[in-house]
């Protein structure tokens, strides 16, 4: 069957027939690892009651004084999520509870899109665009949960509303928010907007209007349509995979297939924002370079793609686990000091401590772990 001149134009520019929202078939999923198959800091991470980013990639844990919790990339082998392509998740369970969290207290799962990839939403111009978005959800806890768009730099947030409906059980969401023709998003490496999934929190976040168009950010309005309450006790879980973001609005039968990259490319685009050089074998090699004093070295290590930002740089493991070595004597490194980055290079130099001296001024230099695989570095630019 021939096609129309319409249709060769909406296969050239993304347009889905008779819509105009942007499809772009060949680009990447706007969420990096929707998958939760990049997990570079580890599979859990237990005893947390403060903010961070633990296990899954790109996916933030955000707690101020509402219980205690482990962070698990969980792993499927049944189940509705898992016969969708869908074998890792990420998992919130409760170990202390809450059972009445404090009025200025939340617990919610944030995603951070950069501003560069906000532009396709035309958020703030005339040819606003609206959102969909698109989830993969498994509870113990049956109820209503909230979920918001959050911009922090116009002030502004929109919310929608999905409902678990069965415990314990894989099921799939998909939230429509409207289009926002307040609020241009800055087309830099800096956030555009966020992703916010509520799982509890206390009356100042409870006490308003869940809103489902665009409005001045209210804290009231973030949580005031949820009743899962995940921290309330022990026995309460939250785990989420599949997360999909789509141009325009879309229902369960018109909305694109999830994009799955391969493993090597969704690692990838997370090095945009955290590296962990360790994790590997015994004796990774994490950098080379030169001895500038008896103590210290500069390092450098080679890129898979350019960071966001000039990152912060730990070591991880530092009890003898990472040595400077210049062919002749190891001297375990202690701490890490001036960081040296060039946005879009593919290396970045840091400066290396290392403890007894031992080593001389000038010569070429290898750092690796000591017989220790899970010694390393951290670089981490995250939003």
């Amino acid at each position: 069957m021939a096609l129309s001149k319409i249709d060769v134009a909406n296969m050239l520019t993304g347009l889905v027939p008779n819509d105009n929202t942007i499809r772009r078939p060949n680009a990447k999923p706007i969420i990096i690892n929707g998958d939760m198959a990049i997990a570079q800091r580890g599979t859990s991470a237990t005893g947390k009651t403060s903010s961070g980013y633990y296990t899954c990639d790109r996916i933030q844990f955000v707690a101020n004084d509402a219980g205690t919790h482990t962070v698990i990339q969980e792993t499927s082998t049944s189940g509705n999520a898992y016969i969708n392509g869908f074998a890792e998740a990420y998992r919130i369970d409760c170990t202390t509870a809450d059972a009445s969290v404090a009025a200025d207290s939340a617990l919610f799962i944030k995603y951070k899109v950069e501003g560069r990839d906000a532009q396709v939403f035309k958020k703030g111009t005339s040819n606003a665009e609206k959102f969909t978005l698109a989830f993969w959800v498994k509870s113990n806890k049956t109820g209503t949960g909230q979920v918001n768009l959050r911009d922090e730099v116009n002030t502004r947030q929109c919310s929608a509303t999905y409902t678990i409906s069965s415990a314990n059980t894989w099921e799939h969401k998909i939230c429509n928010f409207a289009a926002d023709t307040t609020g241009a998003l800055p087309s830099t490496n800096a956030e555009g907007f966020g992703i916010e999934w509520y799982l509890a929190a206390g009356s100042n976040y409870t006490s308003g209007t869940a809103p489902t168009a665009w409005e001045a950010i209210s804290n009231a309005d973030s949580a005031a349509s949820l009743n899962l309450a995940i921290s309330g006790s022990t026995d309460n879980d939250f785990s989420l995979t599949g997360v999909q973001l789509e141009v325009g609005e879309y229902s369960s039968t018109t909305l694109p297939p999830f994009q799955f990259e391969s493993f090597e490319d969704s690692l990838t685009r997370c090095h945009r924002y955290f590296l962990y050089t360790g994790g590997g074998s015994a004796y990774q090699h994490h950098g080379s370079g030169v001895e500038v004093s008896s103590t210290a070295a500069y390092m450098t290590t080679p890129l898979s793609c350019p960071f966001r930002a000039s990152p912060s740089i730990t070591a991880n493991n530092t009890s003898g686990g990472i040595v400077i070595y210049d062919g002749n004597t190891e001297s375990a490194v202690t701490s890490v000091g001036t960081t040296n980055y060039s946005p879009n290079t593919s290396l970045v130099n840091v400066a290396v401590n290392a403890s007894g001296g031992g080593i001389d001024d000038g010569n070429g230099i290898t750092v690796y772990s000591n017989a220790n695989s899970n010694a390393g570095f951290l670089f981490d630019a995250e939003l």
